[in-house]
């Protein structure tokens, strides 16, 4: 059997964080330099009682409310994210019983941040191949600013809430256009560039990991508090995002012109920027949609590739190369030629 994507839809919180209401209380910026380093003018923020998988069950309604496919006829359910709602349980099971698919459909959560979109496409597909499952439906959902700091300038500009559900589904080999190939990469030795240090099994909470300190940058933050260290995470990500392009291209045996479309991970509009004119990807095929919704981390990919099927610039047929890339470090990318 083949793989393809018959349906995309997303979600975002209702609250949201602007440009000026940061400005408002970090008086050293102004709303159109934040603009203009991060292409962000407004992310959405999940509620204090508002969890990843919320987010995640409203766009998989949406997508079963779009009359594409019914709860019932959903094989596997996958779940990509870094904020579960317990420890243990699986989220993955919780979302089942929630959204009404089968008992008999196997679900499991899978921790990737950046990466985890092309990752999870990638287990769709095996399931699909393997005639385990016949519609796999992926849902990737991310509430890091429960992990932020009000006080810490340095990202809480960049990430916003959100969450996409993406059906997978199988057909016959040359009935529509497939995914695929896959090509990965991890290298751990950068994991403490984007990390929460503390609240783990590794490093348990503690009184003092609970105390906030501000950095010689002026961003204050706790041990309980997301770290990123963004020069080691732009030097990261121009470094493995070229090679990945070009190593996805070579095993399709494809060359940089047979794409029609480039989506890769939409971490800030600085870096994709770099990547496009150091890859040479022509502007015009080159895509970045995180304005209004800000770095929603594995929910970037899909939640852009809708923007982008909304607008009606995907037309059936045209090949489109995703890169995911960020913490781990982790990294992957894989074509997807749009039936």
């Amino acid at each position: 059997m083949n793989a393809y994507i018959k349906s995309i839809e997303y979600f975002f919180p209702e609250t949201t964080l602007t440009n000026e209401m940061l400005a408002n209380q970090f008086s050293d910026w102004s709303a159109k330099k934040i603009e203009a380093k991060t292409g962000i003018r407004t992310r959405h923020i999940a509620g204090d009682d508002v969890c990843a998988s919320d987010l995640g069950v409203r766009a998989a309604k949406k997508l079963f409310d779009s009359g594409v496919i019914a709860p019932d006829a959903v094989d596997f359910l996958l779940f990509c994210s870094e904020s579960p709602d317990y420890l243990l349980p699986p989220t993955a099971c919780l979302m089942q019983d929630r959204l009404g698919i089968p008992t008999n459909s196997g679900a499991l959560d899978f921790n990737l941040g950046c990466s985890g979109f092309v990752y999870g496409l990638s287990l769709a597909q095996a399931l699909i191949f393997s005639e385990q499952a016949a519609n796999v439906l992926l849902i990737t959902a991310e509430t890091y600013s429960k992990y932020i700091h009000p006080q810490d300038k340095s990202i809480r500009s960049i990430f916003g809430d959100g969450a996409a559900a993406t059906l997978i589904s199988s057909c016959k080999f040359g009935e529509v256009n497939k995914i695929g190939p896959f090509v990965y990469g991890t290298d751990g030795s950068g994991y403490k560039n984007l990390i929460v240090p503390f609240g783990g099994a590794r490093n348990p909470c503690t009184d003092e990991s609970s105390i906030a300190e501000e950095d010689q940058h002026g961003s204050v933050r706790s041990q309980e508090n997301i770290y990123m260290n963004g020069p080691e995470i732009f030097n990261f990500a121009i470094k493995t995002v070229p090679v990945a392009v070009n190593d996805v291209l070579e095993k399709a045996g494809k060359s940089l012109e047979d794409i029609d479309h480039f989506v890769f991970h939409q971490a800030n509009a600085y870096i994709l920027k770099y990547l496009q004119k150091k890859i040479g990807i022509p502007k015009d095929k080159f895509h970045v949609n995180l304005s209004e919704c800000g770095n929603t981390v594995s929910a970037s990919i899909p939640i852009a590739l809708k923007m982008i099927l909304d607008e009606k610039k995907i037309s059936s047929g045209d090949i489109v190369l995703v890169v995911g890339f960020g913490v781990g470090y982790s990294w992957a990318a894989t074509l997807i030629e749009w039936s």
